[in-house]
């Protein structure tokens, strides 16, 4: 008798586990640092299933220049879930008081010991006094758009209170 291996129940008995880290600095518009937070970010499932279907199912690689960093809202008690898509999000609003006509560039670098992160940090110029919960990564750039793959959200340690100051983060670092 021949043994089976069932390589679907071994998948699903080894999830794809991808962790980050978003490394934020909040500046005053003298440049004086504020604030610096390390936070865990959390890949959506619609993240993980942009990996899977990339690698493994032939689907279209999103251009690396189309990724983008934008800001979570404070206003009414943000919940970030893995469920999350840019088109329903129920639970946070995107911060879009920022001087910025579009989101900001997420430029990742080249991948080395299972991880990237991007080079250049991304500034946001902000415009008006608010609370900024967190941050996520998505593939379109439109400064409060519902479209694009929505890969990953964050909540900072510590709320970031903003008024016509800047919020710096410059580092997202994901491993494998």
């Amino acid at each position: 008798m021949k043994q089976k291996i069932d390589f679907h129940y071994l998948m699903k008995l080894a999830p794809l586990l991808f962790k980050g880290k978003f490394e934020i600095e909040h500046y005053d518009r003298q440049g004086k640092l504020l604030d610096k937070q390390t936070c865990p970010n959390g890949i959506t499932n619609v993240g993980k299933n942009y990996i899977l279907d990339t690698m493994f199912n032939n689907q279209t690689q999103i251009a690396q220049s189309a990724w983008c960093i934008g800001l979570i809202d404070n206003a009414g008690g943000p919940v970030l879930s893995a469920s999350d898509t840019m088109s329903s999000h129920a639970g946070w609003t995107e911060l879009t008081a920022y001087t910025e006509s579009t989101r900001v560039a997420w430029g990742s670098g080249s991948s080395s010991g299972q991880s990237t992160t991007n080079a250049t940090p991304a500034t946001f110029d902000m415009n008006a006094t608010n609370t900024v919960y967190g941050i996520f990564i998505n593939s379109n750039n439109t400064k409060g758009g519902t479209s694009g793959t929505l890969w990953s959200t964050a909540a900072f340690s510590s709320t970031v209170p903003v008024n016509n100051g800047s919020i710096e983060p410059p580092q997202l670092a994901m491993a494998a």
